[in-house]
């Protein structure tokens, strides 16, 4: 298994990030498509190729193909979305935030899987990218659809073990260059 892999290669000082790695999704209570949907799209935005590498084949063996085009769009739309938004939110001109966007999102209106799960997704993806004004704006929507804190804070946790993985592997790549 892949997961198992990528977590013989976590180096011992980081071994947390092993702990880690194995419970958010071992032991992760998310349904299936919601799992491995937010490890998806959390392993393209670490932008890690090593961590994207070794679990991509197990997401794309557990979602649907509509699921799996879905996650990999929630990456796409918030790489855009999350810088876009980030600078409008930092810049201290408020007249930024009056000015029309101008930019495609269509995919977040018609996902092609429960609006839910994407909004999770795009949620999980947010935190990666430290967009505040995102991750505010999914987790309303997600809290007014019923969904509780503690599977967003699920989300949160995949897209936290998932870069650290990434950047520690990483860098330890590099050092062994």
């Amino acid at each position: 298994m892949a997961l198992d892999e990528l977590k013989s290669s976590i180096p011992d000082f980081a071994k947390d990030l092993k702990l880690n790695l194995g419970s958010v999704i071992g032991n992760s209570e998310l349904p299936q498509q919601q799992l491995w949907g937010t490890v998806l799209a959390c392993a393209i935005a670490s932008r890690s190729p090593r961590v994207l590498k070794e679990l991509e084949p197990q997401a794309k063996a557990n979602l649907s193909p509509e699921a799996y085009a879905a996650a990999k769009s929630a990456a796409a739309i918030m790489a855009m979305n999350n810088v876009f938004y980030r600078t409008r939110h930092l810049l201290s001109d408020p007249e930024y935030g009056t000015l029309r966007a101008g930019l495609r999102m269509n995919v977040i209106g018609n996902p092609g899987v429960a609006k839910v799960d994407f909004e999770l997704w795009s949620l999980a993806v947010s935190a990666i990218n430290g967009c505040g004004r995102c991750l505010d704006s999914h987790e309303q929507v997600l809290r007014a659809a019923g969904v509780d804190r503690e599977t967003i804070q699920e989300a949160v946790k995949i897209a936290a073990v998932l870069e650290a993985v990434g950047a520690t592997l990483d860098a330890e790549a590099t050092l062994a260059e």
